[in-house]
């Protein structure tokens, strides 16, 4: 018996739906009082013409191995500049906060290919090398935003080690560590309440796609379990590179001297 897709289909129906949904949105916001009406109507408006135009181009691009490895590398470029900037930190950083991102996204999604638990083409690299690489780029983003917030907080937390004889990546540690696992914990209370709280994207995608409950669980531990070795080696490193003034933004650039 062949599973039949519940994926919705892309027809008027489809446009019907959006548009009352996204017109809800706005006139609930306006009612609500809700400062966000303007910016929901652009969102919507904006992710109907980016996943048109994506869509478009992944339906080229899945048919091809090289194609979809270069798709890869055009989502790490674009994780690791958004990164970049959401850090607060000058541009010429932007290989630091790639390698932190690479360091967490690449070896998982080598051992996924390398074992055959996804296999080595469009369909399977493209889909999984984007969630891994999204999940680095957020927990760069998250880990280093708070690090760099506590860095501003507590420059005299940072001034008193170095005069008791710290080195400067040793103060800048000490400041940081005792938040450096906040970042994490969306990811870890994602993992820890799935199937309880969630249903997250991957358990959903397979089942519209016509898998079983079982495939759809099994896509979704690996997605899970992924990001959590991903979001640790990338937070670890960027932490690192923290540390050692490779990732400052300017107005601390004299730590660590």
């Amino acid at each position: 018996m062949v599973a039949l897709s519940t994926a919705p289909a892309a027809d008027w129906r489809l446009a019907v739906v959006l548009l009352v949904l996204g017109v809800a949105a706005v006139l609930v916001s306006r009612a609500g009082r809700l400062p966000v009406a303007r910016e929901q109507a652009l969102a919507a408006v904006r992710a109907v013409l980016q996943l048109a135009a994506v869509s478009a181009v992944i339906a080229l691009v899945l048919r091809s191995t090289p194609w979809s490895i270069g798709f890869v590398l055009l989502m790490f470029a674009v994780a690791t500049f958004t990164a970049t900037r959401r850090l607060g930190v000058p541009l010429d950083q932007l290989g630091w906060v790639g390698l932190a991102v690479a360091a967490g996204a690449a070896p998982v999604v080598v051992l996924v290919l390398a074992t055959g638990v996804i296999p080595f083409n469009g369909p399977g690299l493209l889909p999984m090398s984007g969630i891994l690489i999204g999940g680095a780029m957020t927990a760069a983003t998250l880990t280093g935003r708070r690090a760099l917030q506590e860095l501003r907080a507590h420059v005299g937390t940072y001034e008193a080690a170095r005069a008791l004889g710290f080195s400067g990546p040793e103060a800048i540690r000490l400041v940081v560590e005792p938040s450096s696992g906040d970042g994490l914990m969306p990811g870890i209370d994602q993992t820890r309440t799935v199937g309880l709280v969630t249903l997250p994207g991957a358990y959903v995608g397979v089942l519209l796609g016509g898998g079983s409950a079982v495939d759809a669980g099994a896509a979704q531990i690996l997605v899970l379990v992924g990001l959590l070795a991903v979001q640790a080696s990338t937070a670890a490193t960027l932490l690192r590179l923290v540390a050692v003034r490779r990732v400052l933004p300017l107005e601390l650039g004299g730590l660590a001297r």
